[in-house]
């Protein structure tokens, strides 16, 4: 009866994982041929690796959700993520999730990137403005579907770390400051869009003012609770404002932190 019971345990287990991946179904190949390339080369990361990452990524996290968009969809499976988290992190780059870059900073979860870009409807045309910088991720997507990102660092060990990143990997098209990004760029506005990848309690008025006429301006807001927010000015600058999501950015800081209310 007991040597019953340990064969019928035994045929379980080695059973169960195959039916589960009979039932995942296509995309489930990606997963397996990543895992036999780092098998075979017994090595951390590939590049054959990451584009297989990334292909599921965009397929499961992306595609089955709503972002729709074509050329959203193009620019984040052509921009390689792992670049742009520590090298501990890379294997889990196309998670579905945030992760740590260092400073007390992160890098959001791809469908946030991918939703927020999404909803500024970028165009070749356009100029944008980024406020926190980060790991650069957010700038090198948008750099793939506007003429012109210009972004602004608080942190300035990051806002250099990253800045030498940008220049290494070669976007041309992105400009980067070391600053508070709470007054925007004046010097370089208008912008057809802006985004805001930290948390302030309240728009900022400078950056409202420097939105372009029929531009789009995203960015969460509030302290615990935050909601994703999008603002349109029209031809006439009349504002208009749509609360998308709620999500958890980490906090502007600076003179936002001044200006909390």
């Amino acid at each position: 009866m007991i040597l019953t019971r340990l064969v019928q345990w035994t045929i379980f287990f080695i059973c169960v994982p195959h039916l589960l991946n009979c039932r995942i179904g296509s995309e489930n190949k990606n997963a397996t041929k990543i895992n036999n390339i780092n098998k075979k080369e017994n090595v951390k990361t590939t590049q054959e690796t990451m584009e297989l990452k990334r292909d599921i990524m965009v397929k499961r996290q992306l595609q089955a959700r709503d972002i729709v968009n074509e050329d959203v969809l193009k620019a984040m499976q052509t921009v390689e993520r792992h670049k742009f988290v520590p090298e501990e992190y890379q294997r889990s780059a196309y998670d579905d999730g945030p992760l740590p870059i260092g400073y007390r900073q992160t890098i959001s979860q791809p469908y946030i990137v991918a939703y927020m870009t999404q909803a500024l409807n970028p165009q070749k045309k356009d100029r944008v403005l980024e406020i926190g910088t980060g790991s650069g991720y957010q700038a090198a997507v948008l750099s793939v579907l506007v003429k012109e990102v210009y972004t602004i660092e608080i942190v300035e060990p990051l806002c250099e770390k990253t800045k030498e990143l940008l220049k290494k990997e070669k976007y041309e098209n992105i400009k980067v400051k070391c600053g508070d990004g709470y007054k925007g760029w004046p010097e370089a506005a208008p912008f057809d869009l802006i985004i805001l990848t930290a948390a302030p309690s309240h728009i900022p008025q400078p950056l409202i003012d420097q939105l372009a006429p029929e531009g789009r301006l995203i960015a969460p807001v509030g302290s615990f609770y935050q909601e994703l927010i999008l603002l349109v000015k029209d031809e006439t600058g009349k504002i208009k404002k749509e609360k998308l999501l709620p999500v958890r950015f980490v906090p502007m800081t600076g003179e936002a932190e001044k200006r909390n209310f």
